[in-house]
């Protein structure tokens, strides 16, 4: 037998939801699983949320497309040097298009993957604790309690202005 009770409380209002973090907060429930119509800005600040990790992965792509670029054209033009005019072998002007288009590239690719694995897509199944009125207009909180505490979650969810409060055992 499971000891885990989830709570799940519905809000009309944007404000509301945010007022019961903060409350649930204050009790010790730090990021309770928060389900919003819209994205919402106030609900990740509230949830004290930094920001997303995938910005450092798209720059660790650049980088290495850039040096990848630069490696693969004085790599190709030292192995097979080709003598025009008296010109250099390793001219980095030329080899920068190459870089910039790698840069680009392994960017874009490395920002894709890292969106996808931080995200968590695909998902297959909805989240749990999910109720169909939070897809169309309202707010939703749902914390993972002990028995003891359920009754204290749902008195500060109604007294935060939860229009619904479903009870799910774990």
């Amino acid at each position: 037998m499971s000891d885990g009770v989830f709570v799940i409380g519905a809000f009309a209002d944007e404000e509301e939801c945010i007022e019961a973090i903060h409350g649930l907060a204050r009790i010790g429930y730090r990021r309770p699983r928060v389900f919003s119509p819209i994205p919402c800005e106030k609900i990740l600040a509230a949830q004290q949320y930094t920001k997303s990790p995938v910005r450092a992965c798209v720059l660790g792509g650049g980088i290495f497309g850039a040096l990848s670029g630069f490696a693969l054209t004085i790599g190709t033009s030292l192995y097979w040097p080709h003598y025009v005019g008296g010109k250099p072998i390793v001219s980095i002007t030329p080899f920068v298009i190459i870089a910039f288009e790698l840069m680009i590239l392994c960017g874009a690719l490395s920002g894709l993957v890292s969106f996808l694995l931080f995200a968590r897509f695909p998902r297959l199944e909805s989240e749990e604790g999910f109720l169909p009125s939070f897809a169309g207009d309202r707010f939703g909180i749902m914390v993972e309690c002990t028995p003891a505490d359920r009754s204290r979650i749902e008195t500060l969810m109604r007294e935060s202005g939860a229009e619904e409060i479903v009870r799910e055992t774990v």
